[in-house]
């Protein structure tokens, strides 16, 4: 019953398909407002769960415009060949995040991030 507002980023976990699209599972990630950390209101909605997130370190690449998942996939290829193949980072998901509100029409800011191992 409280209201806490949008944050940024919104981060999706994509799961990776063979072919590099996302399969149809991902995960939507919302950062709890920092006046809400120490004690979150509990979700009434099952499909709803509080996370921590550990600290990570990541590979990034950012662009603008408003992104669909052809951009996020696209970009992720983009971001696997620039790292080549002596990188470490895992490669059975990785997150997409989008940092404005939809009503935001320019300077959007986007990422895809690996995250290393």
């Amino acid at each position: 019953g409280v209201g806490m507002g949008m944050t940024a980023p919104v981060s999706i976990t994509a799961f990776p398909a063979e072919d590099g699209s996302f399969q149809q599972k991902v995960k939507v990630s919302l950062r709890i407002p920092s006046q809400f950390q120490d004690n979150p209101p509990c979700p009434t909605d099952d499909s709803v769960k509080i996370e921590e997130r550990q600290g990570m370190t990541i590979y990034s690449t950012q662009f603008g415009g408003y992104a669909k998942e052809a951009d996020y996939v696209s970009y992720a290829a983009k971001l696997k060949a620039a790292l080549g193949s002596d990188a470490a980072y895992r490669k059975d998901f990785y997150l997409c995040n989008g940092y404005d509100p939809p009503m935001k029409p320019y300077g959007r800011r986007n990422e895809v991030w690996f995250v290393k191992e």
